[in-house]
């Protein structure tokens, strides 16, 4: 049995509407969840999974709810080359004040930062509490996972967009499959 917890407000977006989210992850994957809407902690139950690392891709997928991320980008990590990594702001900042400028800084001006960072590596990101969560194909995580750090650790914007552009080139060769 695997166990992932979840803020009590994405309990609701976990469930979906008459179950139809927990529903599509428990088909998708073989396994059943037990979700405690009091507490929100989620079981995992692989004993009927038909392939044991899917249990461990619906844990991925209910935590990645649990971080912001709706349905249907959260599914993204049943593919066999989709990762979840999410970063915990608390680690970077001393203070509520910084840890605010540092989860401002990630999102942007109008969501440009984040926006940017989708469209230039193919990745999905959201910043949710004091969390920033990135799934992404293995190639894709790397430029995104680096991407962040920056952000995460002070970089200038401008920094963070060259490298980004530098790096997009890059990503298009990969998706080709070079």
């Amino acid at each position: 049995m695997l166990y992932a917890r979840i803020p009590l407000e994405r309990v609701g977006v976990l469930i979906g509407p008459e179950g139809s989210t927990k529903r599509r992850i428990e088909k998708a994957t073989g396994v059943q969840l037990v979700i405690d809407s009091t507490t929100g902690e989620v079981n995992v139950d692989e004993s009927k999974a038909k392939d044991p690392s899917m249990a461990l891709k619906a844990r991925d997928a209910v935590a990645a709810i649990g971080r912001g991320f709706s349905e249907e980008r959260a599914v993204r990590l049943f593919d066999d080359d989709a990762y979840l990594q999410v970063f915990d702001i608390k680690d970077y900042a001393k203070s509520r004040a910084r840890l605010e400028q540092i989860r401002a800084r990630v999102i942007g001006t109008r969501g440009k930062t984040r926006r940017l960072l989708e469209e230039l590596t193919g990745a999905d990101v959201s910043v949710h509490g004091h969390t920033v969560a990135v799934i992404a194909d293995s190639y894709q995580l790397v430029v995104a996972v680096e991407a962040v750090e920056m952000l995460l650790r002070g970089s200038e914007h401008s920094t963070v967009y060259r490298y980004l552009e530098r790096k997009r080139e890059l990503l298009k060769v990969q998706e080709m499959g070079f």
